[in-house]
């Protein structure tokens, strides 16, 4: 078959990291079990580890991490945006019935499976986000 540049699986051929965590939704908030792709800057969720395309993509730049304790679900973290409070972080997810759109949330709050991988999930993005090469001119 002709290559379109349009397979993910070259997009996600070499990942920084993978893995299953649970997501806190942004509107209902509900916990959901998402497979997590960090690459080029980017945070993709997919439902399952074979979908061909993500469910959503958080773009990294102008994000920062945290930890945070929530009551309910241990080795939590959360993306957040430190310049603007309160603002909709920018990032997309695809609907159930296909369409694209903006996400809703103000925080993205994750939760990993163990103490050991919330810490490896957060020292790759941190990783990530200072590979930004936009970050490297405005921190200089």
């Amino acid at each position: 078959p002709e290559d379109d540049g349009n397979d993910l699986t070259h997009t996600f051929f070499n990942p920084d990291r993978e893995g299953w965590l649970l997501k806190l939704g942004g509107r209902v908030k509900t916990w959901k079990r998402r497979w997590f792709i960090l690459t080029d800057n980017c945070l993709y969720y997919f439902e399952y580890t074979t979908d061909k395309e993500p469910r959503g993509i958080i773009p990294l730049e102008n994000l920062s991490i945290r930890e945070v304790e929530e009551p309910r679900k241990p080795n939590c973290f959360e993306l957040y945006n430190p310049s603007h409070k309160g603002q909709v972080i920018k990032a997309c997810k695809t609907e159930a019935d296909g369409r694209v759109v903006e996400g809703n949330h103000v925080v993205y709050r994750i939760s990993a499976p163990t103490q050991e991988e919330k810490e490896e999930w957060i020292k790759s993005i941190k990783a990530s986000i200072s590979r930004d090469p936009f970050y490297d001119m405005l921190a200089t």
